[in-house]
């Protein structure tokens, strides 16, 4: 079989999906159905509805698009069927049941954003970063009854630098990302692949998940010490940011962090305070130094870099965070 006839479908939603679509559209491969999320209500009074980046992608390709609420949906189902797929590709989707993931001859790969079986979960670049890692990567897998956990096809590693954020991170994936799965599809198509359990790749280093991330994980434990926290704020942005709370003037605000720099020293002031000129930086007390921070946005503003921020900053006394 060449790739003109092989059936694909292709199933993903944000941009990270894109680039590995537009990679097979591209290279003439033959895309006989695009699964994506619902349009989501949008606006002040939610009565919009906007397509995900792969929709608007496969809308202008002129691909055929479903979009599911749910994928035992037996409308759904037959409709999947009807396009007699020889291969199912998933790229940041949901999780899928058998009926789907099993359907092709071939059966169905993820491309999954870390070195598997490091961080199976909804979030593994973010966890990557926030736990210091030096290296990541991506990994092609056969999909199986549990989330992440298939056999591994391929795995590309990729060195995370120390002044990485998710976004530098995340476009470096995405960009090798679709040239491995061109190349995975290329070695099924030519019966060159041979899976891998996890279980044979798994080393005596303890496996990590990467959970999905609410809210409350983003809020900044200032008793971490300065590598830690310094790697929390950038593994959580620019979305969905890590925050804190902005004592000052005798009240609060929620402060976002987005960027910041280390500096290791003897601190002789309670964690937590803020030290600064009122001019060009603003730094956080820790344990073992300060953290400087950068790039901020308090409630109800814009995000600013430190010294836009402080322009327009007063407050007398004591300022800190917590």
């Amino acid at each position: 079989m060449n790739k003109e006839d092989l059936r694909i479908v292709y199933m993903g939603t944000p941009d990270f999906a894109v680039e590995p679509l537009q990679k097979l559209v591209e290279g003439g491969y033959n895309i006989v159905g695009v699964i994506t999320m619902p349009d989501k209500p949008i606006g002040r009074h939610q009565t919009d509805l906007s397509a995900s980046p792969v929709k608007k992608y496969a809308m202008e390709k002129g691909l055929k698009v479903l979009q599911p609420a749910k994928l035992k949906d037996p409308n759904f189902i037959e409709e999947l069927r009807s396009l007699r797929a020889d291969l199912q590709i998933v790229v940041a989707f949901r999780m899928l049941p058998e009926i789907v993931w099993s359907m092709p001859k071939y059966g169905t790969f993820n491309l999954h954003a870390a070195l598997l079986p490091q961080y199976r979960g909804a979030a593994p670049i973010n966890w990557a970063i926030i736990n210091g890692d030096t290296e990541t990567g991506i990994t092609t897998f056969f999909l199986d009854h549990d989330i992440d956990t298939g056999s591994v096809i391929q795995r590309v590693p990729v060195p995370i630098l120390d002044t990485d954020n998710v976004e530098d991170v995340h476009d470096k994936l995405m960009h090798l990302g679709g040239d491995l799965v061109l190349e995975t599809v290329d070695n099924i198509l030519n019966n060159n692949v041979h899976p891998i359990p996890q279980s044979e790749l798994q080393t005596e280093e303890p496996l990590r998940p990467a959970p999905k991330i609410f809210k409350d994980t983003c809020r900044i434990d200032w008793n971490m010490g300065v590598k830690r926290t310094y790697d929390f704020i950038r593994g959580l942005s620019p979305y969905p940011a890590s925050w804190t709370e902005l004592i000052y003037n005798g009240k609060s605000s929620i402060l976002k962090i987005y960027a910041s720099n280390k500096e290791f020293c003897h601190v002789d002031v309670p964690v937590g305070s803020i030290q600064t000129d009122g001019k060009t930086y603003f730094k956080v007390a820790q344990s073992d130094g300060y953290q400087h921070l950068q790039t901020i946005q308090l409630a109800g503003k814009k995000r600013m870099q430190i010294a836009d921020f402080l322009r327009g900053f007063h407050a007398e006394g004591n300022i800190s965070v917590k």
